[in-house]
């Protein structure tokens, strides 16, 4: 599958969500929508990434976008994160990596000097008409969700 460029049409994809049902890209069809792809719940960076773009929700409705994090966690996994941090967004259960794979966040990372494929905490930025607008990669989380933010305001 190429990768995807900014400027193409995201194509449709549906996944599990916690809370029960599946997400769908055509659920949010006219509003803009930022997909923000992290390594792991509850984890030290993850949770103060999930906890500023909680914090800043409001501004993003405002500005007419909805907010999704992605991971290969499990749908338990999520609904344990998002009661421990109140997110009032959707988390999506990415297990087979297919999502993960369409956006090429799938990276070879080390740890300890152990070699693994893992995600590469990403975001994109999708306008109405689902289009990629931005992407930032190999997100480093302080000062990113207000970069986010004030992308989406843009758009």
């Amino acid at each position: 599958m190429p990768k995807l460029s900014v400027g193409a049409r995201v194509p449709e994809f549906s996944l599990p969500a916690c809370g029960g049902g599946t997400w769908s890209l055509r659920d949010v069809a006219g509003a803009g929508l930022v997909l923000y792809f992290y390594p792991r719940d509850l984890t030290s960076g993850c949770t103060r990434q999930a906890q500023e773009f909680r914090d800043h929700h409001p501004a993003f409705r405002k500005a007419g976008v909805q907010i999704v994090g992605i991971s290969r966690d499990s749908l338990a996994s999520h609904a344990r994160f998002v009661a421990k941090e109140k997110l009032p967004y959707p988390l999506l259960a990415d297990t087979e990596e297919r999502v993960c794979r369409l956006f090429d966040v799938i990276k070879e990372k080390s740890l300890y000097g152990r070699t693994y494929l893992g995600v590469e905490r990403s975001t994109f930025l999708l306008d109405g008409a689902g289009r990629l607008r931005r992407e930032w990669r190999n997100v480093k989380v302080p000062g990113h969700v207000e970069e986010v933010l004030e992308a989406a305001q843009r758009i």
